[in-house]
């Protein structure tokens, strides 16, 4: 059983639906001893990072998340769900994260480098290639320069680069997922990314 982690932020049906169209069982919980109990854990999310810490923090789950990855379950970060794992991001001031892994979350620049006739909007929103680094078996079947859709105005540094699985252009090179150990967490949607991200759910439900 897959627990998507349920603390008020992101469409976590579309996340579930993606995965049940893959063949694997899912389900939406709030509850810590499910979450524990889980085979593998997802924690999926969009808003601002600190609401999002806050009510992971007010429904006892920041300690939950932790508790599973120092359990070697396989776990998947979505979107806000990866940029959470990081030390620190600075949405709306300087806020702490999970400080699972090393590094912070910062925002695009408000003039991105490159060329001058390409206008970058922030946030970043739509599809996008990503470029793989360093191949997990999360990406079993993805095509390298394949498209996946973003929907975000901040991207992570990791402060250990080469946990950086893919990266993506967007008048600067960004992390657009990362894998370390059991983790895989990924700045796109898989769910919202057709084949290419049917692929991954697939493959992480997958993993033994």
């Amino acid at each position: 059983m897959i627990a998507i982690i349920d603390y008020g932020m992101g469409n976590l049906r579309s996340v579930q639906k993606g995965f049940e169209k893959v063949g694997h069982k899912a389900g939406v919980t709030s509850d810590r001893q499910k979450i524990l109990d889980a085979d593998k854990v997802v924690l999926p999310g969009v808003g601002a990072f600190a609401d999002c810490m806050n009510n992971l923090d007010r429904l006892g789950l920041a300690d939950t998340v932790r508790k599973v990855i120092a359990s070697g379950r396989p776990f998947m970060g979505i979107c806000l769900g990866l940029q959470l794992l990081f030390e620190e991001g600075e949405e709306f001031g300087v806020h702490k994260g999970l400080g699972i892994l090393k590094g912070r979350v910062v925002r695009f620049p408000a003039e991105l480098p490159g060329n001058n006739e390409q206008i970058y909007k922030i946030p970043h929103m739509g599809w996008n290639r990503i470029k793989i680094r360093n191949r997990p078996p999360h990406l079993k079947g993805v095509e390298d320069g394949g498209f996946f859709y973003f929907v975000h105005s901040y991207y992570v540094v990791p402060q250990d680069g080469s946990i950086a699985a893919t990266t993506t252009e967007y008048g600067l090179e960004f992390v657009s997922s990362v894998w370390k150990d059991n983790i895989f967490a990924a700045q796109f949607h898989p769910e919202k990314s057709q084949e290419q991200g049917l692929k991954i759910l697939k493959a992480f439900g997958e993993i033994e």
